[in-house]
């Protein structure tokens, strides 16, 4: 004859085993949310590092370019005009070409992130 404390000791068992699958699967999300976080961090600052980088190259580029054009216009004053108007340009390419360049990047970069399974 079956007892009948076998069916209480099975839901028991069954709760106990929801309660640590619940448990491991906040685990995982917290472990997978620190890994993407900081893959996002440190992605973030190598590209403030290239741009910072690449900003100081370009700087010191576009004062040279100034100082050969110097003898071209015959003013410093007339060819940093010139180069500022190349900064004014860019800015205005960047600003103009802002959804290409800047935003479509990095909504793919963070749904790919974010949004993608990992494999288990």
């Amino acid at each position: 004859m079956k007892s009948t404390s076998e069916p209480v000791e099975n839901f028991q068992q069954l709760y106990d085993d929801i309660k640590k699958y619940v448990e491991l699967q906040a685990d995982f999300i917290r472990v997978e949310f620190v890994e993407k976080l900081t893959i996002l961090i440190s992605s973030f600052l190598i590209i403030m590092l290239v741009v910072i980088l690449a900003m100081a190259a370009l700087f010191y580029m576009f004062f040279s370019l100034a100082y050969l054009l110097e003898p071209l216009v015959g003013s410093m004053a007339i060819s940093f005009s010139i180069i500022s108007a190349l900064y004014v340009l860019l800015i205005m390419l960047l600003f103009a070409f802002r959804k290409g360049l800047i935003i479509n990047p990095i909504v793919r970069f963070l749904s790919k992130l974010f949004l993608t399974k990992t494999k288990n």
